[in-house]
């Protein structure tokens, strides 16, 4: 791809880059089973596993952060799900061929994730990938996660790209509000784990993929225009 729009391309984590969901699924679950509830089909809780503890708690307890229990129950949760974060956990069935496209044509790749630090930086050295990000901005690296922009234009700072040299790809609309307010493109991946009322086609994004390899292709069609 010489002569790419794009010198650099941004992926959300959980949900885009990587599949997570397996893994937050068992640590829900064994939380479950510790009081006593039978465990959740991993098709109920996908959709959530972009929306982290919070959303995880709500689905399988029904608790928000305003609840009395929300704070142990996170807690514990947490712990399980450090103990397994690279049990399961894999690239999406094609991202490992497109990072390696990327990188044969000179551009990076980094990742902006609202995961914190204390799991996003064991997840990527994990899969062996920490070291090949141009840049890993996690959810408490700035002041403010996504939505808001910073965490993207720190991104850029630290991959020496400004905005528009960048394409974010990511799942949800906190993504698109966040890239948007930087001034960067997005691409949806409607592989990841988008819920039965998400309306990605309403976000305002540059494009949607079906799987990773498409990610390819646009880019191709991007440099042909």
């Amino acid at each position: 791809m010489p002569g790419n729009a794009y010198r650099v391309v941004l992926f959300d984590l959980d949900g885009t880059l990587v599949d997570t969901a397996p893994d937050l699924g068992f640590a829900l679950n064994q939380l479950r089973q510790r009081r006593g509830l039978a465990p959740l089909a991993e098709a109920q809780i996908r959709p959530q596993a972009s929306h982290g503890a919070r959303g995880l708690l709500q689905l399988g307890f029904g608790v928000t952060p305003e609840d009395a229990e929300f704070r142990a129950l996170r807690q514990e949760f947490l712990a399980l799900y450090e103990a397994s974060i690279v049990r399961a956990s894999r690239l999406f069935p094609g991202m490992a061929e497109v990072l390696a496209d990327l990188e044969a044509n000179d551009i990076r790749w980094g990742v902006v994730t609202n995961k914190p630090e204390r799991y996003t930086v064991p997840l990527l050295r994990g899969l062996d990938l920490m070291d090949r990000a141009a840049c890993v901005v996690s959810g408490d690296t700035c002041t403010q996660p996504k939505p808001h922009p910073a965490p993207m234009l720190h991104a850029c700072r630290l991959a020496g790209a400004e905005p528009p040299e960048c394409l974010y790809v990511g799942d949800a609309e906190r993504d698109v509000e966040a890239a948007s307010a930087a001034g960067m493109p997005t691409l949806i991946a409607r592989y990841g784990y988008l819920g039965a009322h998400d309306r990605p086609e309403e976000w305002g994004a540059a494009g949607f993929i079906d799987r990773p390899a498409d990610l390819l292709r646009w880019l191709e069609m991007r440099e042909s225009a």
